[in-house]
């Protein structure tokens, strides 16, 4: 078998177990949309037309598996708002950001909506998201996400988001910034091949960027969530790390249900700060889902 990412193998424990998880399709996991519908409706309509479904998070009833379905996009539900089609993974990131009711949060690189919604699913349509997207093609796709799911506490907003305009505080910051996708990447034939790009290597200097914006745009007392759908520590523990070297910030714990290993501290001999430690490597022979690094990060009172 032809291996991926071969140069991780030096930190993804169980190696072949993670190469096996890449020959495969990334599993159909639904989030159901209590805004619109509550679980046991949704689920109990779905099961009638004969499509299994499995619960993944014992704290979380809304998040279930249907390991047979591949167009959750073609069901009466997903027009309705019932349910949204998202990768397990994405959607432990707004779990673990945990917003409260009535907050003001910002999600800095929001399209196509689905931590947006998911927030604001969380906060029961309290408070307000500003939903960030630089690319105004992504704003209809967008806002129709947030209008099918029936979110009412969302404006969408056009910067870039390392600039984004410092006019106000936030009490938390969802900074899911662009990335090489890795976490993404199944080799599912012949074809599939994962090829590096100038404009994939150019990644960190703008996550950078975004990170040193996400952490100047927090209230005191308030968190960020840092993400990225990549193995890649330049693009993780690095962008943390270059945080954590020029603010008083704060590496906070990450509690989940899910199983994921510590970030690592070195990596082709560079050195990071020994806090990135406490940030998460979400792999999907662990989790079933699409790869992931998550840091949640603290802003001192």
């Amino acid at each position: 078998m032809e291996l991926v990412f071969e140069s991780y193998q030096e930190f993804i424990t169980d190696f072949s177990d993670f190469q096996e998880s890449l020959h495969g399709p990334i599993p159909t996991h639904l989030r159901i949309n209590s805004l619109k519908v509550d679980v046991q409706t949704a689920i109990a309509a779905m099961e009638a037309k004969g499509i299994r479904l499995k619960r993944v998070l014992p704290s979380d009833p809304t998040l279930i598996l249907a390991p047979d379905l591949s167009l959750p996009g073609n069901l009466l539900e997903y027009f309705l708002g019932y349910i949204h089609p998202q990768a397990l993974t994405s959607c432990l990131a707004s779990l673990i950001l945990g917003p409260q009711k009535d907050s003001y949060i910002l999600d800095m690189c929001a399209a196509p909506g689905g931590k947006t919604s998911h927030m604001a699913q969380l906060m029961e349509n309290t408070g307000l998201i500003v939903a960030n997207e630089l690319y105004p093609n992504r704003h209809v796709p967008l806002g129709h996400t947030l209008w099918r799911l029936g979110v009412s506490n969302s404006v969408i907003t056009a910067y870039q988001a390392q600039q984004f305009p410092l006019r106000t505080r936030f009490d938390y910051v969802m900074a899911d910034v662009p990335c090489s996708g890795e976490g993404t990447f199944r080799k599912t034939d012949a074809r599939s091949v994962y090829r590096e790009t100038p404009e994939k290597a150019r990644l960190p200097e703008l996550q950078k960027k975004i990170i040193v914006r996400a952490y100047e745009l927090l209230k005191k007392g308030g968190q960020m969530l840092y993400s990225t759908c990549a193995y890649n520590p330049e693009e993780n523990e690095e962008v943390i790390s270059y945080l954590l070297e020029r603010s008083d910030a704060q590496v906070l714990p990450i509690s989940t249900d899910m199983i994921f290993e510590p970030g690592i501290e070195e990596w082709k001999g560079k050195r990071y700060d020994q806090r990135v430690r406490k940030t998460a490597r979400f792999y999907p022979h662990r989790v079933n889902s699409v790869g992931f690094f998550m840091a949640r990060i603290g802003k001192p009172e």
